[in-house]
């Protein structure tokens, strides 16, 4: 069996894959004072939920975009299940090409993302990765990465609103009934759902008309990618929420 980590800012996300089927996957907080045996406890709790012991997990892949818990990780694998995790970067063989200026500057979730978009959904294609950040990712038809932008996520931008602010409260992510909010609870929530929902259908238009990405597939991946998808139905192909880890489980395969 295959144990896949995604760490990022907010949260770990982790899968057990049993060939090509993922039989389970979980979500955690990103804690950096964790230490490796409460991460490696916590695992051991939920492996054993689905009859998986550490005995099972054979080979091990990580991305990261949280520094700080790498180690934690990467000691916690080695400790508990008695292997090293493969970890992902620029230079592994992604099934993608990197054309970016300085390709050690991307981001580990990002190179997952566009390479398994471009994989499982074929190219050109704009995948859409709704964290703590919301970014944009190209591939060409060629497979070739062309780079993107980076802008705050949905949830980053709410919980920056009502700290920065002395009246502002923190608000449940949901669209309101009226894009014209008549308190100021339905007014964070408008310019918050419908402003993020703009900000992506904008980014898409300049996109599709580039030369490259004429006829992109566009997918959303992500925690809160099915808010602005039933927002505005006709945005994305596809939402796959799981595209992170099938990811690595495909670049580990290609690298194994």
């Amino acid at each position: 069996m295959l144990l896949a980590m995604d760490i990022g800012n907010t949260n770990v996300k982790i899968g057990v894959f049993d060939g090509d089927n993922i039989v389970a996957s979980w979500r955690m907080s990103t804690k950096a004072k964790r230490t490796a045996d409460e991460y490696g406890m916590v695992l051991y709790d939920l492996l054993k939920q689905q009859g998986v012991s550490f005995k099972d997990i054979k080979h091990a892949v990580m991305s990261s975009v949280a520094p700080a818990l790498n180690y934690t990780l990467e000691h916690m694998c080695g400790y508990y299940i008695g292997i090293k995790p493969l970890c992902i970067s620029h230079t592994l063989d992604t099934g993608i090409s990197i054309d970016y200026d300085h390709p050690s500057e991307l981001g580990a979730d990002r190179i997952v993302g566009a390479a398994a978009a471009y994989h499982f959904y074929g190219g050109p294609v704009i995948e859409v990765d709704f964290g703590s950040a919301t970014t944009f990712n190209l591939v060409a038809a060629d497979g070739r990465f062309m780079g993107g932008a980076i802008a705050p996520g949905i949830m980053t931008a709410t919980e920056s609103l009502a700290a920065a602010t002395a009246k502002l409260p923190r608000i449940e992510l949901s669209a309101p009934e009226n894009v014209v909010g008549r308190n100021t609870r339905a007014c964070m929530q408008s310019g918050i759902i419908f402003g993020y929902t703009g900000l992506v259908k904008y980014m898409l238009e300049k996109y599709r008309a580039l030369p490259e990405m004429r006829c992109a597939k566009v997918v959303a991946t992500g925690g809160l990618s099915e808010i602005v998808a039933n927002t505005e139905p006709n945005l994305f192909d596809v939402v796959d929420r799981a595209i992170a880890l099938k990811g690595l489980k495909y670049i580990y395969d290609r690298n194994r």
